[in-house]
């Protein structure tokens, strides 16, 4: 009787998979329209243009946000444009040597530099000597909280104490009290994996949160903390039940972010990839194909490719799983219209 009821369940999860998937795809963009880190409207000309060797747009859009104090944009495109430079700098170069002091080509050669010392096997020397270029980049703008975001995260990798770590936070928080690139890196710093642990990471991410501004991705630093948690514990198959708490309040949090975006915003993608994650770690199925439905074609390499070597490819796979997972909890039919006559062959 159990094989059979087993064998009877298995049976209406597959009718009701084949009846509710096609009907649960249809807000969601083909699988060949989904982009991976697709550029917006202002960053995509300056990445064509650094292709063909010209840094003018590159110049232009970085300046264009640091004149307007645009500082979380500002951080975004440097990291577009620090990856694209990691494989092609020459544009990077021209443009150094045509404005030696600019503030955003020494950003982003700060930036780039950074990178590639973190790519190293001597890493904590090789950051040590790119020091001075994050010193030149803070320096040249005084206003700007970015290179301070880069101070941080060469902080963690250098080995910096907690005293050291909390005066650089100290100075970048005073440029931009609530600028989500800084947060993110000090959340990594109070990571498990770091200098800190889980309890620490999700204390810092809640204050954090309650104190952001309205609609601030900051608020989607909980999250962060739980996803941090979820690679750490996953293979265990389990957590203690106060963090499983607070990982479904991130969630939560985050879920209400998301809402006050429009579906397929590009800014908030990569918080929705996040949160879509998240939720199916936690099996809230129906959620996290919300979620889907709200990124539209803008997957993001992170969180994707913490777990996958292909992230749009894992990120296709989730989405099935949700929506595969949601057809097969839908009933066949509604049940308040059970007992009504539906002819022979309802």
């Amino acid at each position: 009787m159990v094989c059979t009821m087993a064998f009877l369940r298995a049976l209406i999860s597959t009718a009701r998979m084949l009846r509710h998937s096609p009907p649960l795809s249809a807000g969601l963009p083909a699988d060949d329209a989904v982009l991976l880190d697709a550029p917006d409207e202002r960053l995509s000309p300056a990445l064509v243009a650094a292709a063909l060797g010209d840094h003018e747009p590159a110049a232009k859009l970085l300046a264009t946000t640091r004149d307007a104090a645009d500082w979380e944009n500002r951080d975004r495109y440097l990291g577009r444009l620090t990856t694209f430079a990691r494989h092609r700098d020459g544009w990077l170069t021209d443009w150094l040597a045509a404005a030696p002091r600019d503030p955003d080509a020494l950003l982003v050669k700060a930036e780039l530099a950074v990178r590639r010392a973190w790519e190293s096997p001597a890493r904590a020397e090789r950051l040590h000597e790119v020091g001075p270029l994050i010193t030149a980049a803070a320096e040249a703008d005084p206003r700007d909280p970015v290179p301070w975001r880069l101070a941080l995260d060469h902080a963690r990798g250098s080995h910096a104490t907690h005293t050291a770590f909390e005066s650089l936070w100290e100075q970048a928080v005073r440029r931009s009290a609530h600028h989500y690139g800084c947060h993110v890196a000090a959340l990594r710093y109070l990571s498990a994996a770091w200098y800190g642990s889980h309890r620490e990471c999700f204390d810092f991410a809640e204050r954090a949160a309650e104190d952001a501004l309205p609609d601030s991705l900051v608020q989607a630093l909980p999250v962060r903390a739980a996803f941090a948690l979820l690679l750490d514990t996953q293979a265990l198959g389990r957590t203690t039940s106060v963090l499983e708490e607070r990982i479904d309040a991130a969630a939560d949090t985050a879920i209400r972010l998301s809402a006050a975006y429009r579906p397929g915003d590009p800014w908030p993608a990569e918080v929705r990839n996040l949160l879509a994650y998240v939720l199916l770690a936690r099996g809230r199925w129906a959620e996290a194909l919300d979620q889907f439905t709200l990124i539209g074609q803008h997957a993001t390499s992170f969180p994707w490719s913490s777990v996958s070597d292909d992230a749009l490819g894992r990120f296709l796979d989730a989405r099935d799983g949700a929506r595969l997972q949601v057809a097969s909890a839908t009933p066949l039919r509604d049940r308040a219209g059970r007992g009504r006559p539906r002819g022979h062959y309802a």
